[in-house]
C-alpha cells in the first residue's frame, strides 16, 4: 500500500515494527522514519495496518498526541477493537476512519484492493486520493465502524470457504480422486470460486507461498466466532474452521498461506 501511494506522487514516511521492514520500502521512494511519531509528523493522513488491535493500540500513544491529521486505520481489528480504537482517536482530537480492505497481497500490489471505508465524509474526501492509489473500488458504508462489520462478515465467509475446501480436497485424496480432476469438475459453474481454483492447487502442489497467512487467518476466523457468540448465533463452522487453521499454524509455519490448513484436513487419525 505504501508503494502504490508513492507511486501515485504521494509522499510517503513509514515506520513498522521491525524498522527492516520499513527500510525496505526506501527503494520505492519512500521515506523510513525511526518512530511513529517521525512519521505521522507533518502528514495529511496516518494509514495504520498491523496484525491486531493490541498492536495499533501498543504504538497509538506515539503518533496520537497532536496532529492535524486523517488516522486511517485499515487493518482487521473486530468490533471491539475498532471501538477501542476510535476512542483512542477521540480522546485525542483526531479524526477516524474505520477503513479495513478486501484483498492479500497480490491485490494490494496491485492496487486493486476494496476500501470499506467508514466515517464522516469530509474525512473520506481528504482520503480518497489515498484510496484510489491502493485500490479499484471504495465502498461508503456510513459510520466509522461499519467497514469493521462488513470486513468481519466476508471474512467469516474466507475462512469458512477455505477450510472446507481443506476438507474437500482431504476427502478427494482418501478417495483416490485426483484433486485436479474435482477442480475441472466445478471449473465454470455456478459452485466454482477463484479461491478454490487458487487454494486447491496449493493444496495439491503441497507448496503455500503466503499470501493470507494462517495466523492472521485463524485471529480473523476467531474474531467472527466471538463476535457471532456475543450475538447468540452457535456459528459451529466457523468456530471449526477457526480451530482447524489454528491448529495447522500450531502443527506448522504459521507464516504459510491459509490454504495450508490442509496439512491438517488430510491427517488420517485412528479408527
Amino acid at each position: 500500500m505504501a508503494r502504490r501511494a508513492a507511486a501515485a506522487g504521494m509522499d510517503v514516511t513509514a515506520w513498522s515494527r521491525p524498522l527492516e521492514d520499513a527500510r525496505k520500502l526506501e527503494a520505492d521512494g519512500v521515506r523510513g522514519t525511526d518512530t511513529a511519531r517521525e512519521a505521522a509528523t507533518d502528514a495529511d493522513i496516518v494509514v495504520t495496518m498491523a496484525t491486531d488491535a493490541e498492536a495499533i493500540a501498543g504504538f497509538a500513544h506515539d503518533f496520537l498526541p497532536s496532529g492535524d491529521f486523517v488516522w486511517c486505520q485499515c487493518a482487521t481489528v473486530g468490533p471491539e477493537g475498532c471501538d477501542r480504537l476510535a476512542a483512542l482517536a477521540r480522546n485525542a482530537g483526531v479524526t477516524y476512519l474505520d477503513a479495513p480492505v478486501l484483498g492479500t497481497r497480490e491485490p494490494a500490489e496491485r492496487g486493486e484492493l476494496v476500501i470499506l471505508a467508514s466515517g464522516p465524509d469530509t474525512a473520506l474526501d481528504r482520503c480518497a486520493p489515498f484510496f484510489d492509489a491502493v485500490g479499484s473500488r471504495t465502498l461508503r458504508l456510513g459510520p466509522a465502524g461499519n467497514g469493521t462489520r462488513l470486513k468481519l462478515v466476508v471474512n467469516n465467509w474466507i475462512v469458512g470457504t477455505v477450510a472446507l475446501l481443506a476438507e474437500a480436497m482431504a476427502l478427494a485424496e482418501a478417495l483416490g480422486v485426483d484433486g485436479e480432476v474435482f477442480l475441472d469438475a466445478i471449473a465454470g459453474s455456478a459452485v466454482d470460486m477463484g479461491y478454490a481454483q487458487v487454494k486447491g492447487r496449493m493444496m495439491i502442489e503441497g507448496s503455500y507461498p503466503v499470501s493470507m497467512p494462517l495466523a492472521h487467518a485463524a485471529k480473523d476466523a476467531g474474531l467472527a466466532a466471538a463476535v457471532a457468540g456475543r450475538h447468540g448465533l452457535e456459528h459451529a463452522v466457523t468456530r471449526a474452521a477457526a480451530a482447524l487453521l489454528e491448529r495447522a499454524g500450531t502443527d506448522g509455519d504459521p507464516r504459510d498461506d491459509m490454504a495450508a490448513a490442509f496439512r491438517v484436513a488430510a491427517r488420517r487419525h485412528d479408527r
